[in-house]
């Protein structure tokens, strides 16, 4: 797999377990390992290009900030899976939408303020693209693990 270096691996075990809250982040991970913040830079960009990595960005607990997340599902038929996914994917509290091979082929998650801003968000994405029903199934208990993946 291109770009999995020994350097790699290292900036990838950190950036993913300790990223910095810092004005620049990427020179204290430099210091940490005995790079320049150019190099660390240059490499995440390379990674980012090479699909390596999607995204770096916070991971938040929605209920500790006082927002309401849920999981919603819809069957959508193959000619408006792009009108569909286009319009869910449009609403800032859209974390993640993919498709399933189910009836119920695309799944996203959607978080907001209140629980009458996700049903209303469900109930315009529901009327632009004709698609009902939109099932939004509310977790009733949290199991969250931690997703870091040493490389």
């Amino acid at each position: 797999m291109p770009g999995i270096d020994n350097i790699n691996k290292t900036l990838l075990n950190n950036i993913q377990m300790d990223f910095p809250i810092d004005p620049r982040p990427y020179d204290i991970i430099a210091q940490k390992l005995g790079l320049t913040e150019a190099e660390v830079i240059r490499r995440i960009r390379q990674m980012k290009k090479d699909m390596l990595i999607r995204r770096i960005g916070g991971n938040f607990s929605p209920d500790k900030l006082g927002y309401y997340s849920t999981l919603c599902t819809a069957r959508v038929p193959e000619e408006k899976i792009d009108l569909f996914t286009q319009t869910v994917n449009s609403y800032a509290g859209v974390t993640h939408n993919y498709q399933r091979g189910h009836d119920f082929n695309i799944w996203f998650t959607f978080i907001a303020p209140s629980v009458e801003i996700i049903q209303k968000s469900l109930k315009e994405i529901s009327e632009k693209t004709q698609v009902k029903p939109i099932l939004n199934l509310p977790a009733t208990t949290v199991f969250k693990i931690s997703a870091n993946f040493k490389v």
